[in-house]
């Protein structure tokens, strides 16, 4: 019995031995979190006041991109400033010795809108960061333009000699035959039609039968004999290719066929009176571009009519020559 009771106390006794050390467990467990928690801590005001090697590393290369994109817009300004040289010589030297009006690409000046940089926001450094970006699309876009217009100022330069003897310069008829002339834009009221209209080139009056002649190398696009009394009447068109057509309307006579190949001062009719017209003249036009322009303006005034007489007789036997 005595026994019994000693192996009772033993058993209520031992769970009271136990709580010390589970205590013992507790308090370093709290011990060790207080303490990762106090080196967090001090490891986050050090870092906030003092430079790690992590934050060094981090400070240094912000430093150094910087610095290169510093560079990079130096770079860019400096091949900007070639790029609009070149296109300021490209309008006003290069395309003046061309007669070519400057190149145009639908929105090749127009900025990107902002989105395309959305990417960069929010940082610390996106104002530098979308500047340079900006400025490098700036600097493509005007590169890829001046690109294609040297590319056809090439093209223009390999063709300037047959250019210059395609483009309109003389008078489409002898001067010394001309009895008035009837200039270029909005006359007051039309002869036939009574209303005013868009003079679209300029009328040369002469005799009927006088010669008319082309006035650059160039193919015939068209021959037409016209209506009566209406329009153009007899008219031939001829393409000079770089971008110019010339007109020649009322005509007497077609002396030419569509497809034929021609040179400056071959003739190609006869002044006539067909069509919508009251005597007999010459109705003259240059078109460019699809644009019409002054005939005047492609007129060599200059030239004396003995110079002109003597143009027309050498281009004759010229032509002559190479139908022969």
């Amino acid at each position: 019995m005595k026994q019994s009771q000693e192996l009772n106390n033993d058993v209520a006794i031992a769970p009271a031995n136990s709580l010390p050390r589970r205590f013992a467990r507790y308090g370093l467990l709290r011990s060790l979190l207080l303490g990762f928690i106090l080196i967090s801590l001090l490891n986050l005001i050090i870092s906030q006041l003092l430079y790690t090697p992590k934050l060094y590393f981090i400070e240094s290369n912000n430093r150094e991109m910087v610095l290169k994109y510093n560079i990079l817009q130096d770079r860019i300004r400096t091949l900007q400033s070639k790029i609009d040289e070149i296109h300021h010589r490209d309008i006003y030297i290069y395309r003046s010795l061309f007669s070519a009006d400057s190149l145009h690409i639908e929105g090749i000046y127009t900025p990107y809108p902002d989105n395309k940089y959305s990417a960069l926001m929010g940082d610390e450094y996106t104002s530098l960061m979308r500047q340079t970006w900006y400025d490098m699309d700036r600097l493509s876009r005007h590169t890829y333009a001046t690109t294609l217009s040297l590319d056809e100022l090439q093209i223009l330069a390999k063709n300037k000699e047959r250019m210059s003897f395609a483009i309109p310069a003389i008078w489409p008829i002898d001067r010394t035959q001309l009895e008035w002339f009837y200039s270029f834009g909005v006359r007051a009221k039309h002869p036939i039609y009574k209303t005013r209209k868009m003079h679209k080139g300029v009328d040369l009056s002469c005799k009927r039968g006088v010669p008319v002649y082309a006035t650059g190398d160039a193919i015939v696009q068209k021959t037409d004999e016209g209506r009566r009394r209406r329009g153009y009447g007899r008219q031939v068109l001829l393409n000079h290719e770089f971008g110019y057509q010339t007109r020649y309307a009322h005509l007497n006579k077609i002396l030419v066929k569509e497809g034929d190949r021609v040179v400056r001062g071959q003739i190609i009719g006869e002044v006539g009176s067909t069509g919508g017209s009251t005597g007999p003249h010459l109705h003259y036009e240059v078109i460019y571009m699809g644009r019409h322009v002054n005939p005047v303006n492609y007129f060599n005034r200059n030239m004396t009519s003995e110079e002109y007489q003597t143009l027309i007789e050498n281009m004759r036997h010229n032509t002559d020559l190479e139908i022969e």
